[in-house]
Order: structure tokens, then C-alpha cells, then sequence
């Protein structure tokens, strides 16, 4: 199993969520505990995931239709909650017939699912490590460290961090960010997928995804200095 986080929202979690699946052997599943912003019937982030990747198996334990976090959003919807050990039992059950569960959080690490627990519980119940998904540019060295140094106070394995929309043109703070990243957060970069990935077809997203992902993610992208 596999965790994936993102240092906030917006960072491209989905994309890098179904940029692994698409380079994984086997049966993937995909597991969204909640689901936020979406109402009844429309397309959440598990579509573009089954989009990009098809035959991918995707699960989602409960959505609500106001972008909050999952915990304010079931309350203003009068919607029970996601507690972390329902995520848990439900990634379980996915590991049962696949070779690979994805567990994509809402938001950071620390975002809460009900009252108090959080994707990093999740994590800490599963005993799974943890993919931190990070902006390109100016800020996301204290992003990524907050979300890596949280995860290490709690004991939890980081599987690396990706760049979840590496821009066409980098800017400075980008391209220092490369190098910078590991030392700052003590985790390896593992990938930077493309701004505009999400928008690509199956057979050049999995192409995409090769050249964007490191080998311990099932890709061929290296690091800088590696």
C-alpha cells in the first residue's frame, strides 16, 4: 500500500496518484476516503484517475459537496464522517484481490477526517508509507518540509517527494528547488510530472508518466546530481 499526500491543495495529487498507478504491475486499486467539492453524480477525482488510467479500480468511501476539509464539509452537509479506521478497513479489503492500494488524502497530511484523526492516521493504522506530492515553486521548501517533518515525528515512512506540476518554463525558485528539496526535507525527489499531464490520453500519459517518475516508483526519471 501507498499513501499520497500533497503539502496543501492544488499540487497535483490525482495526477501523481495515477501517474503511479499506470506504471504499477498487477491490479491497482485506487482508495479516496472523501471526496470534497463534488455533489451526487459528478465526476470526482477517482474519474480522472480511471480517465488516465483505465482499468483501474476506484473506491470512494463518501463525498460532500462543499470544498472544506472533509470534517467541516460532513458537518455542514449533516453527513456522517470518514473516521481513519473505516479508511483503513476499506484499503484492507481492496489488498485483498490487488497487488496495489493507493490511498489519496483531501488536502495535507494533517487535514482532518472527523473530529481528530487524519490521513496520517491512516497511514499509522496501515503501517504504509507516505508520498508527499509538492508545488514546484517559491514556498514549497517549507511545505514540504512541515509535511515530511510531521510524518517523521510520527514515526511514519516517506516513500519521497514528487513535483506534482513541474511548469513548462521554471522559474529560478524552481529549478532551485530541484537540488534543494532533498537536503531541506531529508527525502529523495522522486519525480516531477509535467503541468498538463491530467489532459493527456492513457497511452501518452503512461509515456509521460515513464519519463516522470523515478525507478522506485516504477519510471525512469532521475534527479538532479544523481
Amino acid at each position: 500500500m501507498l499513501v499520497v499526500t500533497g503539502t496543501g491543495t492544488g499540487v497535483g495529487k490525482t495526477v501523481v496518484t495515477a501517474a503511479v498507478a499506470a506504471l504499477a504491475p498487477g491490479r491497482v486499486a485506487v482508495l479516496k476516503p472523501a471526496q470534497t467539492g463534488v455533489g451526487p453524480g459528478e465526476p470526482g477525482d477517482l474519474a480522472d484517475v480511471a480517465r488516465l488510467v483505465p482499468g483501474v479500480t476506484g473506491r470512494e468511501l463518501a463525498r460532500y459537496p462543499d470544498p472544506l476539509a472533509p470534517d467541516t464539509a460532513a458537518r455542514r452537509a449533516g453527513l456522517p464522517t470518514v473516521t481513519p479506521a473505516a479508511a483503513a478497513a476499506a484499503a484492507r479489503e481492496l489488498a485483498a484481490d490487488h497487488d496495489l492500494v493507493l490511498i489519496e488524502g483531501a488536502g495535507g497530511l494533517l487535514v482532518r477526517f472527523d473530529g481528530d484523526g487524519t490521513l496520517a492516521d491512516v497511514a499509522a493504522e496501515l503501517d504504509a508509507p507516505v508520498l508527499v506530492v509538492a508545488a514546484a515553486g517559491l514556498g514549497t521548501l517549507n511545505h514540504t518540509a512541515l509535511t515530511t517533518g510531521a510524518l517523521a515525528a510520527r514515526g511514519l515512512r516517506c516513500a519521497g517527494v514528487v513535483i506534482g506540476a513541474w511548469p513548462r518554463d521554471p522559474d529560478l525558485a524552481a529549478r532551485c528547488n530541484l537540488a534543494d528539496l532533498p537536503s531541506v526535507t531529508g527525502s529523495p525527489l522522486v519525480g516531477a510530472v509535467p503541468e498538463g499531464a491530467g489532459t493527456l490520453g492513457p497511452a501518452e500519459f503512461a509515456t509521460v508518466a515513464r519519463h516522470s517518475l523515478s525507478c522506485e516508483l516504477g519510471g525512469e526519471w532521475h534527479s538532479p546530481g544523481s
